[in-house]
């Protein structure tokens, strides 16, 4: 055999050997982002009269469900609600409508489990967003009772690192920038349709959601309520990327999820620090 037929196998054969590796190594990656957070996923679950809604956990772009929601899914468990969380749309950079029909389907598939006839959604950045597509255009108005926006991207951002990661790997990027066609389309009246009550939590100190007021949605006072969380608690230091992690947005949650309508803006949290 010539020698460079030799080298060519040789070649082929390290490429294939390689390319095994890696699937071997993205398969054993995907089992541990698939892994829930703490309090979630109990399949068996069925909620409580005092809790008559599950609550699915929605994470950001590039976020897994175990990190975005190791703090707030415990808590809500021990309070006795059935969570439950997922990974969508390979680390969420699919375009949004995809994402958005992967959680349709979960919903479905939590409340076939649990026998609910509603779900609450507790979402951080596009996770606080994109079930607002859900609902405005793949059947959600009817099966979502609260949804829970922790620093979401509802009118975009204009940072330009968004457009820049939409250009190249993350689709869903490029829908969260300020004046993209899926936002005009997702905005268009009514940016809140009758059904699920809505509270859109923002901090002053946002540095991916630009301006954080884009957090903000409108809507009937009974209908929809915004907080910034310095309003409250001037001197909370949240910002974006750890946000559902922050004490006080816990509160706002729990204040949220636990009465008829959304969040009471005349809630006082306890202000941490």
């Amino acid at each position: 055999m010539r020698l460079r037929t030799r080298l060519q196998l040789l070649t082929a054969a390290t490429a294939a050997a390689s390319l095994g590796f890696m699937g071997l190594a993205a398969t054993a990656h995907a089992d541990v982002t698939d892994i829930p957070p703490a309090g979630a996923n109990d399949w068996s679950c069925k909620p409580s009269s005092a809790h008559p809604e599950p609550v699915i956990l929605v994470n950001g772009t590039f976020k897994t469900m175990a990190e975005n929601w190791a703090t707030l899914s415990p808590k809500l468990a021990d309070d006795g609600y059935c969570v439950f969380a997922f990974n969508y749309g390979h680390a969420a950079t699919d375009p949004i409508p995809d994402s958005a029909a992967e959680l349709r389907d979960f919903v479905n598939a939590v409340l076939g489990s649990t026998g609910a006839k509603k779900a609450d959604l507790v979402g951080h950045s596009q996770g606080g967003m994109m079930p607002r597509y859900y609902i405005k255009f793949l059947g959600g108005a009817t099966k979502v009772d609260d949804l829970v926006g922790i620093v979401p991207s509802n009118h975009g951002t204009s940072n330009p690192l968004a457009l820049a990661a939409g250009a190249t790997v993350c689709p869903s990027c490029a829908d969260q920038t300020t004046g993209s066609d899926l936002l005009k389309k997702l905005n268009a009246d009514p940016e809140t349709p009758t059904g699920p009550e809505y509270t859109q939590l923002a901090t002053k100190h946002d540095e991916v959601v630009v301006p954080y007021t884009s957090s903000f949605l409108s809507g009937p006072a009974d209908h929809v309520t915004n907080v910034l969380l310095q309003d409250k608690c001037p001197l909370d230091p949240t910002e974006h990327d750890q946000a559902t992690k922050d004490p006080v947005v816990t509160q706002w949650v729990v204040n949220a999820l636990g009465r008829k309508g959304p969040a009471d803006p005349g809630f006082q949290p306890h202000c941490v620090g």
